[in-house]
């Protein structure tokens, strides 16, 4: 039983202190999440502090059907959907998001490099942008983001490779590396 499951079951059975535990597992993951759907900072953390506030009123509703992680996910796309229709925002890359992208603040290089990935990122549509940044932002399995998307596997499979596919392009590089091929 892993340490998730063991909460979960200890929550269920009336230990709600173990909430606390459960959220602070998810905590970071989230907020990356929401950086990078999210216009700016303060946006995001006011996504991912009403994603905590949903899992909390939802989390007895919840049955084990599949990832618990993907349960989160899908409450935090739902989230940061629901804040930017409030707010009437449409732009889902912010300057935010470039601290979570793992690329080192080293000079004009990296300057370049955050752009072009921004860039390539914005030219995708909302789906497969979204399956970019479910699988290598949150490295999600194929399985965990077909849950959130509500996709059949194959789909995920199919579209996920598409738009690699087109970042590559994007960013000039037509082929794939063997790890990314189907």
């Amino acid at each position: 039983m892993t340490r998730e499951e063991e909460l979960i079951s200890q929550i269920k059975n009336g230990r709600r202190e173990c909430l606390d535990e459960l959220v602070a597992l998810y905590y970071p993951a989230i907020l990356r999440y929401c950086l990078w759907h999210m216009p700016d900072r303060e946006s995001a953390l006011d996504a991912t502090q009403e994603t905590f506030l949903k899992l909390v009123r939802f989390f007895y509703s919840y049955e084990h059907r599949g990832s618990f992680r993907a349960f989160v996910y899908r409450i935090a796309a739902n989230t940061c959907t629901d804040l930017k229709r409030k707010r009437h925002e449409t732009e889902p890359l912010s300057e935010a998001v470039m601290e979570t992208a793992g690329i080192p603040e080293n000079g004009y290089q990296a300057a370049e490099d955050r752009q072009l990935l921004t860039h390539a990122l914005t030219d995708l549509d909302n789906d497969a942008r979204e399956l970019i940044l479910l699988r290598y932002g949150q490295e999600l399995t194929l399985r965990e983001i077909a849950d959130i998307m509500n996709l059949p596997l194959r789909t995920v499979q199919t579209k996920l490779y598409r738009a690699v596919k087109k970042m590559r392009k994007a960013l000039g590089q037509d082929e794939l590396p063997k790890q990314a091929e189907m």
